[in-house]
């Protein structure tokens, strides 16, 4: 029996077209549960600094302690910057899902300054402490702390970077289902470091400075 050739039959072309749609659709989904594990396992490493930080905060070795280092408006000013960037990038995936590529360039960009000034006051902090002779190697307390906070502003700074990249994708290649994709990892990620630097601005400045 002659087969029949598919572009005259509608159901096995349209049974093959669902195959390639079901597959289109579900790398993207895989790729967002693969990046909620690797959150997971961040949330392992914050989890063990601070831990870290809770054995070592009180060993100042005759030193300075946080009560006498921390500033808390200029934390709550480096705070608020910080917590403005997830809500413009909010905004930045509301303005991608609806494939308008001014806006969420728009947004990313303002969001990418937001981190940039989290990121400036934060080394501007490290450098005065350092200045003064507060660095990491004056005492166990100083230690967690730079460790700590350090490795947030890395994380930060890797985000950054990363908006970067996805900024120039977005001008490059638009709003595709990949891109979008790669935004909303993005987002996750950095949603997830707003909600570590508000346990580190609770567990470090407002409990230190106590």
């Amino acid at each position: 029996m002659t087969a029949i050739p598919q572009s005259l039959n509608p159901q096995v072309t349209h049974a093959v077209a669902d195959g390639h749609d079901h597959e289109h659709h579900a790398h993207p989904s895989n790729n967002v549960f693969g990046f909620w594990l690797y959150l997971m396992t961040d949330c392992l490493l914050f989890a063990s600094f601070f831990a870290t930080y809770a054995v070592l905060f009180m060993n100042t070795a005759g030193g300075v302690s946080g009560k006498e280092i921390f500033d808390l408006n200029y934390v709550a000013i480096e705070t608020a910057a910080l917590l403005l960037s997830s809500i413009t990038f909010g905004f930045a995936m509301i303005s991608a899902h609806a494939k308008n590529k001014q806006a969420t360039l728009a947004w990313l960009a303002v969001t990418f300054v937001f981190g940039a000034v989290f990121i400036g006051m934060e080394i501007n902090e490290f450098h005065h402490l350092i200045a003064e002779g507060n660095g990491p190697q004056r005492s166990a307390f100083l230690t967690g702390f730079f460790s700590l906070v350090g490795l947030h502003g890395m994380h930060v700074t890797a985000g950054l970077i990363w908006m970067a990249t996805m900024m120039i994708e977005v001008v490059r290649h638009g709003l595709g289902h990949k891109t979008v994709t790669r935004l909303s990892c993005l987002s996750l990620f950095w949603h997830f470091l707003d909600v570590v630097w508000i346990c580190v601005f609770t567990v470090v400045y407002l409990m230190g400075a106590m």
